[in-house]
């Protein structure tokens, strides 16, 4: 399919009126590191953070459908508590030590947001960190 061509509407994300394709969503989640810049500016402006969500959801969306696995219908939240860990809790479920993680922290390589003193990670962060490690 040429990238001109129109795609069915389940390759698009929709808010504010404008519609971004799947892919677009995940290069721009990529490319400009947007989860960073939504956590820096969270709470600041909620439709932004409505945007940068429905966008980071599209891009998940977009690396589910072409790595295969079909994207059914969209996961039950979390409760808040379910969704952040701890750097203890982070190195225990991948079987390394807590300064492991705080090195991956801070060289970029596992996003984290900063909550006093400490870093909360979030699942879905973990997950790709996981994934990214394995390959």
């Amino acid at each position: 399919m040429s990238s001109t061509a129109r795609r069915p509407p389940e390759f698009y994300c929709q808010g504010a009126g404008v519609f971004i394709p799947l892919r677009i969503a995940d290069l721009l989640q990529r490319i400009t590191d947007l989860h960073a810049v939504s956590t820096a500016a969270r709470g600041q402006d909620a439709e932004f953070d409505a945007v940068a969500n429905a966008i980071r959801l599209a891009a998940m969306a977009w690396r589910s459908s072409v790595s295969g696995t079909r994207v059914a219908e969209p996961a039950e939240q979390a409760a808040e508590s379910d969704r952040w860990l701890s750097t203890g809790e982070a190195a225990s479920l991948l079987g390394v030590g807590p300064r492991a993680i705080r090195q991956a922290i801070a060289r970029g390589r596992l996003p984290a947001s900063k909550t006093g003193r400490l870093n909360r990670i979030s699942r879905e962060d973990l997950e790709q960190y996981r994934a990214a490690r394995a390959a």
